[in-house]
């Protein structure tokens, strides 16, 4: 098949639907499909594989990770997508990427299918503070509810997510493919290398986190445990990897609460070599967000052999729930922080816990769950190109006559 993908955000710009994208669009073209990708470009230079298509694109006050393609730009290139004899769109994001595609599916005449990433309801009031809470949860159920029943099917990561779309209105076909992790990027990593680099002992007690430095991430709650952690563990070590908007916050958290000793901020990390280092740096990963459709970081610390201690809200109910390779904690300092202190003070189970994330890791196989998503786009290609009833019907009483 020919697909043609469209998003909003891909790399250099770094987070998981960039992640999404690279690993499904790389196995699809394994297993013999042709994936084009229409993407921003960014002001930083990019070495772009052969079919990636960057759209002129503009900064964002609010936001300057992220860059706003120029719809009409995508426009202009509709002849050329025209000859592209494509089988299907793949929308990846809600914004510009949304309406482009939709106007190309129907120049084109091939079906779309969108992709939800992002629990919008608890994300948007973060970045339009002005506006109450509860205005912003309403303008997120409303759009996500228009522009999911305007595709022919959804994909979502997690059956949590599946649940709030349905719960919202949404009642178009839906399937449930997360994106599973590339394991030839994490079987190794040396965090012996990675503590040396930082002069972090290598006894020192150690946990990571790794994910955009963002509000919606609940990160505030990871440094009240590591407040509460120091009392029994004065050495205690919280490396933060990724950068976002929150950071500056973070940093003034981290001081008030007076453990900025026991933070290591360490920013975007090259994903082949120094984020697999930095996964193994940590005696355990430790995660709170409240609105991960997936968790897909968690997933990456688990294939690497380190535990997992993780809240199970919204999609990393999935990862966490079974835990095979996961300690379920509540979203309670307290609780949270025991739940901590028993793995790090247990050398023999957390070395059981590591084994088993490696073995649960195994079973979020990216070929399988491409597989999956292929034969959605089958499915779609094949039920659109079919003539309807009522065609059927007027072609036979034409002949007839």
């Amino acid at each position: 098949m020919r697909i043609l993908m469209i998003s909003d955000v891909y790399f250099p710009r770094i987070n998981g639907v960039s992640t999404s994208i690279q690993t499904f669009r790389s196995e699809l073209h394994n297993q013999g499909h042709e994936v084009t990708l229409v993407v921003p470009a960014y002001p930083t230079a990019t070495n772009d594989e052969s079919g990636i298509i960057r759209i002129p694109s503009r900064g964002l006050i609010n936001d300057p990770e992220d860059r706003m393609m120029k719809i009409g730009e995508v426009y202009k290139r509709t002849d050329a997508l025209k000859a592209g004899g494509y089988d299907l769109i793949h929308i990846q994001t809600p914004f510009v990427a949304h309406y482009a595609g939709m106007k190309l599916s129907k120049l084109l005449g091939i079906p779309t299918v969108e992709s939800y990433h992002t629990f919008f309801e608890e994300y948007l009031y973060h970045y339009v503070p002005l506006l109450p809470k509860s205005w912003m949860r309403y303008a997120a159920r409303s759009f996500t509810r228009s522009q999911c029943n305007d595709v022919d099917a959804v994909v979502v990561p997690s059956i949590a997510m599946l649940e709030v779309l349905r719960a919202y209105g949404v009642d178009c076909p839906a399937e449930v493919i997360p994106t599973g992790i590339d394991q030839s990027c994490f079987t190794e990593g040396c965090g012996d290398r990675f503590r040396k680099q930082h002069d972090i002992d290598s006894q020192r007690p150690t946990l990571v986190h790794v994910g955009r430095i963002a509000h919606e991430k609940n990160i505030d709650f990871l440094l009240q445990v590591i407040c509460r952690l120091k009392q029994s563990l004065p050495k205690i070590l919280l490396i933060v990897a990724g950068e976002g908007p929150a950071l500056k916050h973070l940093k003034q958290l981290g001081r008030k609460l007076d453990i900025e000793k026991n933070l290591l901020f360490v920013g975007y990390l090259e994903r082949k070599s120094e984020l697999p280092d930095c996964y193994r740096a940590g005696d355990a990963f430790v995660f709170a967000s409240r609105t991960e459709t997936q968790g897909l970081v968690l997933l990456e610390a688990m294939a690497l052999g380190v535990p997992v201690i993780s809240t199970a809200v919204m999609g990393t109910r999935d990862i966490v729930e079974p835990q095979r390779g996961a300690v379920h904690a509540e979203e309670d300092v307290e609780q949270f922080s025991q739940q901590t202190l028993k793995l790090l003070a247990d050398p023999q189970r957390r070395k059981q816990v590591a084994s088993d994330a490696k073995q649960f890791a195994d079973t979020w196989s990216v070929p399988n769950l491409t597989r999956k998503l292929a034969n959605l786009y089958s499915s779609l290609s094949q039920k659109h190109s079919k003539p309807s009833q009522s065609r059927l019907d007027n072609s036979a009483a034409v002949s007839e006559k």
